[in-house]
């Protein structure tokens, strides 16, 4: 199977957050939950990797297993947020002045998208699912406005980097969104 730029992205952001939080990176978690969670979500193998790099999966159930994603997906808008903002600072030319707008609000955008998505995790604690369910929904188009952003401005190229991390959040908000749907 081929895998996209964004998918071994994504693949690379994963493994690398579970090797630096997770000593044990791959748990003997109940593969069979896993697999049948993984089945209802759109991207199976993004599920399947990201759960099983997760020690805490082995003991999770369906909603716990909702939730794992819902932190994968907020520590990659958190790190989008933090590589936007560290552009931002690095555009220092007064040819970049519309590049720099632009970064910052997408930057913020990944900053909003990282709220929702920690507010999905209290909703899905608290078992309010179509909560849980909109808020990661909302993650996901707060990752599509950075590129409307940048639609604005015809003289701006929207970054592959960029693009490629939008694409890997949607992927996990999409995961999330599968497993929460499998709840209700």
């Amino acid at each position: 199977m081929a895998y996209s730029s964004s998918s071994c992205f994504l693949a690379l952001l994963i493994l690398t957050i579970s090797c630096t939080q997770n000593p044990n990176l791959f748990a003997n978690g109940d593969m069979s939950l896993i697999q049948k969670t993984c089945k209802t979500t759109k991207f199976y193998d993004l599920c399947i990797s990201s759960l099983e790099s997760d020690s805490t999966s082995s003991e999770a159930d369906t909603k716990g297993l909702a939730v794992i994603m819902a932190r994968f997906a907020m520590v990659n808008a958190t790190n989008t947020n933090s590589f936007l903002s560290s552009n931002v600072l690095a555009k220092k030319t007064t040819n970049d002045g519309l590049m720099k707008k632009v970064l910052k609000e997408c930057a913020g955008r990944y900053s909003a998208a990282g709220s929702s998505l920690q507010d999905s995790v209290k909703d899905l604690e608290s078992d309010m699912y179509d909560y849980a369910y909109m808020h990661v929904m909302a993650a996901a188009d707060y990752a599509n406005s950075c590129r409307n952003a940048f639609k604005r401005y015809p003289s701006l190229v929207y970054p592959p980097e960029i693009s490629a991390r939008e694409d890997g959040l949607k992927h996990i908000c999409d995961v999330v969104m599968g497993i929460i749907d499998s709840l209700v």
